[in-house]
């Protein structure tokens, strides 16, 4: 298949503008006629299925949670970045998107880039409109703050929870919606595949995680909205309920995966404190606008930090990079900490963690200015460590984050399956190999209330959708698939629970496929992956009935196709013999330690095929050209 990107032609700047108007609509009367299944319920899930239903179309959302408030967005808790221009300090449309370009290491799709960076001043005065609290300066104007890959402030704030105050947002939006009648909601539901009809998508076969019951439902187009795969990892930033499985079923039906070795380590996370963890903490990029990131100079230093002198204090950020300092983007800031523990210079008792310090900017500021900016994160530190951050530094080190791979999509959302549309994280499209903070909630909701109400309606007029129903063959053949794997997992009845394998996966990925890679640790995943993948089949402990609630089923369902996806992931990060972003491989950096591109041989999006389990996928490749922002060497210094 060749990956058309379906860019439109003419000038950057005027090519959203150009194809919205290019593109065929359904006339209001006729929406009605139309079924959208959107699966998720985050930002992109939330506001695509209220936009859509705002429109007129019927709309199924399904929601994996008891309801939409628990989807995961609520934990981006920094901000969401937007080119105003309110501080007046040299930002604009373009400033954005050459920092987006630049900050994903020149991986990403330009046009795309772009468009985000158009649709980033729509969205703050639709979430205002919407009662959205931000943050405001004392005059009553929406108020800015910095974040790590730029050098102006352009991110709006609502303290330290504006994933929630958005999710909040965009919830009231679909539950009017849901009031009026044109979006049905369905919790607690999870999608185990996906229905193709003359090759198309046409709908899913659902779990009802309360009875156990499989359900399947028509639609004319599908939307997923399921956020990342970092919890292949086990330990990530992620809910434990986060995972790949509707993404990567799709896959197995013939969506290409694209880059999903473009994982984000994020550099502010609390450390790890023992082997019962299932998840960790996120402290958001936004305290290193105020907190300043150092170790002491010397390995093996052991007095407790108020005790250290300044000159016996490394602030390293500060010193390799003078022009951006603590706010160098995430993967630069990460592999800096891992190089400082490695140095023997880490704090903390395991020696894994740098310390962020606030003590100059309560100096500076006052404590309550910094109370007001960050008082939720600190109280939440403090419950989590027993440690007080307004007296002492912050212990922080890089973890599984974000993740800028993804369903391959086109300008239009769609994948390379039609009527499968992907937004948000679930897409690869817009961050390249790295993203840069206060993105990942930006391009959730212009995907969902801007992009998709125009490109949804371009695909549904220009295609013949002929009558389906749940009674269709291809249903029955779907569903006898997904309830054959549930039969599978039951039967095993091993010695060894679900957790403990994705447990081991997680260990065996974040060792070889982590912040640094090279080709001899991503051959000891390949080697070791399918012998854990053999071991699960094997060996898994499932116990509990297939028809009812069943916790321990839904988790194994998942970690079986996260001992797929694992492989891919690691096959497409050894493919790419060149360090970008949050891909870094051993073998390709400077001289100074940063990354090393080859944009000869590699500036492209790698997308797989599926061809089996256990089976190599096809690689196929769609070019990147840079009209507008022209690849150089990444620096922050």
């Amino acid at each position: 298949m060749t990956l058309d990107s379906n860019v439109p032609g003419g000038p950057l700047a005027e090519k959203w503008d150009r194809h919205r108007f290019e593109s065929k609509l359904v006339n209001p009367a006729n929406r009605r006629r139309y079924t959208i299944i959107v699966v998720g319920t985050g930002l992109a899930g939330a506001s695509a299925a209220s936009s859509l239903g705002e429109l007129g179309y019927n709309v199924l959302s399904f929601c994996i949670q008891d309801s939409p408030r628990r989807a995961h967005s609520i934990a981006a808790q920094g901000g969401i970045n937007a080119a105003k221009n309110y501080q007046n300090d040299g930002d604009s449309i373009h400033r954005l998107f050459y920092d987006t370009v630049k900050g994903g290491d020149y991986r990403s799709r330009e046009a795309n880039v772009y468009r985000l960076a158009q649709l980033s001043v729509n969205i703050i005065d639709q979430c205002v409109a919407q009662g959205v609290p931000f943050a405001r300066e004392y005059g009553g104007m929406l108020d800015n703050r910095s974040f790590g890959g730029a050098q102006v402030s352009r991110t709006f704030y609502a303290r330290g929870q504006t994933g929630q105050q958005l999710l909040l947002g965009a919830y009231q939006s679909l539950m009017r919606q849901v009031e009026k009648g044109t979006v049905r909601s369905l919790p607690n539901r999870e999608m185990l595949d996906l229905v193709l009809v003359n090759g198309q998508a046409r709908g899913v076969i659902i779990r009802n995680l309360i009875t156990g019951e499989l359900e399947r439902y028509a639609a004319d187009a599908v939307l997923l909205c399921t956020g990342g795969y970092g919890t292949a990892y086990y330990l990530s930033t992620n809910a434990v309920g986060s995972n790949v499985t509707a993404s990567w079923r799709a896959h197995k039906r013939g969506a290409y995966f694209a880059n999903p070795c473009f994982t984000q380590i994020h550099p502010t996370c609390i450390p790890v404190s023992g082997s019962a963890q299932s998840k960790l903490t996120l402290m958001s990029e936004s305290l290193r606008n105020d907190g300043r990131v150092w170790v002491p100079k010397n390995p093996g230093e052991r007095r407790p930090p108020q005790q250290i002198p300044e000159e016996d204090r490394d602030y390293y950020l500060e010193r390799r990079y003078p022009s951006f300092g603590n706010l160098v983007p995430r993967d630069v800031a990460s592999r800096n900490a891992k190089a400082v523990c490695d140095e023997g210079r880490g704090v903390g008792e395991s020696g894994l963690a740098v310390y962020l310090d606030f003590a100059d900017a309560i100096k500076r500021l006052g404590l309550e200015v910094i109370r007001g900016r960050y008082g939720n994160l600190f109280d939440m530190y403090t419950k989590i460590t027993d440690e007080d951050p307004y007296r002492l530094p912050m212990r922080i080190y890089p973890a599984i984050h974000y993740t800028m791979g993804g369903l391959w999509v086109d300008y239009n959302l769609m994948s390379t399956i039609p009527g499968l549309h992907v937004l948000g994280e679930a897409n690869f499209s817009d961050h390249g190999a790295n993203r840069l903070g206060a993105s990942a909630l930006m391009q959730g909701l212009a995907d969902g209330y801007f992009v998709i109400p125009y490109t949804l309606a371009h695909y549904l007029a220009g295609s013949t959708l002929p009558a389906v129903s749940v009674d269709h063959e291809a249903f029955r053949e779907a569903e006898a698939g997904v309830q054959g794997q549930i039969d599978r997992l039951l039967a095993v009845k091993g010695s060894r629970t679900p957790r403990q394998l994705h447990r081991e996966l997680g260990q065996v990925l974040w060792d070889n496929v982590g912040m640094a890679r090279s080709e001899a640790s991503l051959r000891t995943a390949l080697a070791r992956i399918p012998q854990l993948r053999e071991e699960f089949w094997q060996n898994v402990s499932v116990p509990g009935p297939k028809n009812n609630l069943n916790k321990n089923l839904e988790y194994a369902g998942r970690v079986a196709d996260y001992l797929e996806f694992a492989e891919v992931l690691t096959l497409d990060a050894l493919h790419r013999t060149e360090s970008c972003g949050g891909h870094f491989r051993d073998e390709s950096q400077t001289p100074d330690g940063e990354a090393q591109r080859d944009d000869e041989n590699f500036s492209y999006v790698a997308a797989w095929e599926f061809q089996g389990v256990g089976k190599a996928p096809a690689l196929h490749k769609e070019p990147l050209t840079f009209e507008y922002v022209k690849p150089t060497q990444r620096s922050y210094k």
